[in-house]
């Protein structure tokens, strides 16, 4: 794809300032992912279920999953800590196991059944493909050059093959941002607020496995101040 844009051009990788930057922003970013998923929380709500308070007004399935997700953060975190973040299979089933754990049907393995996508008259592929989907996922991934063409890619076809019963889109962004971090390069992360673009988008997406303009989109989701500092090869303080 190469779809190299302006504002990522002269980015410098810097593999601790990415790290604090994403830990610094935990809260917000489990925030933004519990809201994509239809659960209305405000960040003071999720920074308080964090500190392991129970929030009234909020089923205990909705906590679980904003718990959930930052118990995923924290592990990803701490794979590219020790270098062992790695595109793979096995990976990606250890942050499902995590991320999915009480929503999926089952949770750390590859669906046993065909699923569908609301909205769409997609049909992923049948559970007895996704092995030979995941290499091809892989195959496809290695082949681009440009990191964050490398990252989108992965989320994208991992979304659209739908490899779990459920969590596929939050799985495919914690691989695509393990991809980044490892790298030294700062993460994405789709604001709740841009809810509908991201997915009216990813509804075409689905329908005809164009990556265009959802790889347009998610580079957009980069905070500019934060491309400024990579820019800048900054220091962490």
């Amino acid at each position: 794809m190469h779809l190299l844009t302006e504002k990522v051009w002269n980015m410098k990788p810097n593999k601790p300032l990415a790290k604090q930057l994403a830990k610094r922003d935990l809260p917000a970013l489990v925030c933004d992912a519990v809201n994509l998923e239809g659960v209305a929380m405000t960040l003071p709500e999720v920074q308080t279920i964090l500190d392991g308070i129970t929030v009234g007004g909020h089923r205990i399935s909705d906590q679980n999953m904003a718990i959930n997700q930052a118990k995923a953060w924290e592990y990803l975190f701490s794979l590219v800590e020790q270098d062992r973040f790695t595109f793979d299979k096995v990976t990606a089933i250890q942050i499902h196991n995590i991320a999915g754990k009480e929503e999926a049907l089952e949770w750390g393995k590859f669906r046993s059944g065909y699923v569908s996508i609301a909205g769409s008259d997609y049909a992923p592929p049948a559970p007895e493909m996704l092995d030979d989907k995941w290499r091809e996922i892989e195959q496809l991934v290695e082949s681009e050059v440009d990191i964050y063409d490398k990252a989108i890619t992965a989320f994208l076809q991992m979304a659209r093959v739908q490899f779990f019963w459920d969590v596929n889109k939050r799985t495919g962004r914690f691989m695509m941002n393990g991809i980044l971090l490892a790298n030294g390069y700062p993460i994405i992360n789709v604001p709740a607020k841009r809810q509908l673009e991201f997915n009216t988008l990813m509804l075409d997406f689905y329908a005809d496995n164009n990556m265009t303009a959802m790889n347009k989109f998610l580079r957009s989701c980069i905070d500019e101040r934060i491309i400024r500092n990579f820019k800048l090869d900054l220091p962490l303080g």
